[in-house]
């Protein structure tokens, strides 16, 4: 078989569907040809190489990149002063209707510039590729003005210009009310689905749309009209869902085919029912419960239970959840979650493709499928998950090349 780069000598961690739990082979080999993955599968199996490159890992494990599929990494300014205020005893909902949360990053996000913006973003990309991450999902929803969001999104895209990592943009346009339109969420909204959607739409910004649907946010109602004008404009949705309560977003979500519904802590059985039946991924994000200090768990089990596939994030974000670590992030979905070592492994890899509609060309390790790699010095996976603060990455690959 002729490829381009042989990794030998490895342990891997597939996640591929048609092998058990993680998918683990002792003694594997992973070859990539053209960027795509050629062969990964255990060496008494594989063909006769004729490689550019072959790499001992001395039996290191490679899983495949780490993917964060919800971060709203592109944004202005910073939010310590209400990390400070929080300290101090006032909460999220408080914070935001003083007029801070999301608006104040409004306001720095719309006085800089799309460059500015970039360059901003590349630091926090950077911790996450240092890392092992190839694939991260990236929402505008700073800038809530068409020219402003538009920013955001190439802002976004240009990340990919600038760093060996796949981008994916969701527009987050109802995110929250700017000030202009304060005391009128419909036409503010009105705005989102007649002009913001379909200019996103027709510049190929955006992979996907994204609301926030919460009591400071948006209502059921006005996000199925946010829903109804993606799907009028080929785009697939997501949904900030049951984060602060129970308004029965997850259920919507599942209802327009959602790739994934997010938080989740005020889920019910409903809404875990609906998601189950439309094949919508639950993404949570850990990051942003420690944060916020939020005490109301999850229903863990109960999307065990119904077969929801659940996938894990960052959700990198200046006011609740400032966070740039997918390792970190792992070990925190296990101590507060008690998730499972699979589960939070499967959570970054093959749930976190399938979260933002890639699992078709990336998330595991199988031929074809993008050679995405994460090479770690580590005597097992468990390592990835149970400490704190200790990078063991040895390598990371994108599209067949060490990056």
């Amino acid at each position: 078989m002729r490829c381009d780069r042989v990794w030998s000598k490895a342990r891997l961690a597939t996640f591929a569907a048609d092998r058990p739990g993680m998918g683990m082979i002792e003694d594997g080999v992973v070859a990539a040809f053209r960027g795509r993955i050629a062969y990964a599968g255990p060496a008494a199996d594989a063909p006769a190489f004729e490689a550019d490159e072959v790499i001992d890992c001395e039996d290191r494990w490679i899983t495949p990149g780490l993917i964060d599929p919800h971060t709203h990494l592109v944004f202005g300014g910073d939010r310590a002063h209400e990390f400070e205020l929080r300290l101090a005893g006032a909460s999220y909902e408080e914070i935001a209707r003083a007029g801070g949360g999301i608006v104040s990053t409004m306001k720095a996000t719309r006085a800089a510039t799309r460059a500015e913006l970039t360059a901003a973003a590349l630091p926090r990309l950077d911790a996450l590729i240092a890392e092992g991450l190839t694939t991260i999902e990236v929402k505008s929803g700073y800038g809530l003005s068409l020219d402003d969001e538009l920013k955001s999104l190439r802002a976004a895209r240009a990340m990919a210009d600038a760093r060996s990592v796949s981008v994916t943009t969701t527009f987050l346009g109802a995110h929250a009310l700017p000030p202009e339109f304060a005391g009128d969420p419909d036409g503010y909204i009105d705005r989102v689905c007649r002009e913001m959607i379909p200019a996103v739409a027709a510049e190929g910004l955006a992979d996907a749309v994204d609301a926030f649907c919460e009591g400071i946010g948006f209502t059921p109602a006005q996000t199925r009209r946010v829903f109804e004008a993606a799907h009028a404009h080929g785009l697939p949705v997501k949904l900030h869902a049951e984060q602060l309560s129970n308004l029965h977003g997850a259920a919507l979500a599942a209802e327009f085919g959602a790739l994934s519904a997010d938080h989740l802590e005020y889920l019910d059985d409903a809404g875990i029912a609906a998601m189950a039946k439309a094949g919508t991924v639950a993404t949570l994000l850990p990051g942003a419960f420690y944060f916020v200090r939020e005490t109301k768990l999850p229903p863990i089990q109960a999307l065990r239970d119904a077969g929801v596939p659940i996938a894990l994030a960052t959700d990198c974000n200046p006011g609740t959840s400032p966070l740039t670590s997918l390792l970190l992030t792992m070990n925190m979905a296990a101590t507060l979650f008690r998730m499972t070592v699979e589960e939070c492994l499967a959570g970054v890899t093959r749930e976190a493709a399938r979260a933002i509609g890639r699992l078709g060309s990336t998330g595991t390790l199988e031929a074809g499928k993008a050679c995405d790699l994460a090479v770690w010095d580590v005597e097992r996976p468990a390592e990835l998950v149970y400490r704190m603060g200790l990078n063991p990455l040895h390598a990371r690959v994108w599209k067949g090349e060490i990056a």
